[in-house]
């Protein structure tokens, strides 16, 4: 499944009503709109997506958080000051050596904006919403992640009242690390379950 091309994907009111304003303060040349292409691709794939990297990477490090986490992933994550809207009720699915966990919303884009920042296009997208659930070996192959046949891919639907995190599996290597370091190799589509966790040496490694 390709990131780069648009899906055929009616606005809903509310995303319509946006799109008029900005194309009105647009043309009164108010806003610059690569200005905010600019701030939209920060809180999506830089600022949100930190906080759930540095949960990842505790749950990594630390034992005991990693069962808080999988035991009540709203208060672990809580504890960390990572709260909000969109962030009121989770869950924390941890991927093995047989599970992968894959995240999708299929009635609309219920997302962890307190984790993981804004939801990229592609999640909101029907093809995505759609496939995830009946073909989810194909669609993460389309990103670039092929599993081995005999693993296990479970599909988690997020709603209003409860939305997934997905803790991706340590890679090995990372021994000794520190949890600024690990959370280095933890990306936005990691914790979708659409990538893995960045292999030991690409990011963060001690010298």
């Amino acid at each position: 499944m390709s990131h780069d091309h648009d899906h055929d994907n009616e606005l809903d009111p509310f995303a319509a009503r946006v799109r008029a304003l900005e194309t009105i303060l647009t043309e009164k040349g108010l806003i610059d709109p690569s200005a905010i292409d600019v701030i939209v691709d920060t809180y999506e794939t830089k600022i949100g997506p930190r906080n759930g990297a540095r949960v990842v990477a505790k749950a990594w490090s630390d034992p005991t958080y990693a069962d808080w986490l999988k035991r009540d992933a709203t208060a672990a994550i809580a504890s960390m000051s990572y709260t909000g809207r969109q962030g009121e009720h989770m869950q924390a699915v941890f991927n093995s050596e047989d599970t992968h966990n894959l995240v999708v919303c299929t009635l609309c884009s219920c997302y962890p904006w307190s984790v993981l920042g804004l939801p990229p296009v592609w999640y909101k997208a029907p093809p995505y919403r759609s496939r995830a659930v009946i073909d989810p070996r194909g669609v993460l192959e389309e990103f670039g992640l092929t599993l081995p046949k005999d693993k296990k891919i479970r599909v988690w639907d997020s709603t209003a009242e409860l939305r997934y995190l997905v803790v991706p599996m340590r890679p090995e290597g990372t021994e000794g690390w520190s949890e600024e370091q690990l959370a280095g190799l933890v990306s936005r589509d990691a914790m979708i379950g659409t990538a893995l966790a960045k292999k030991a040496g690409i990011k963060g490694q001690p010298a």
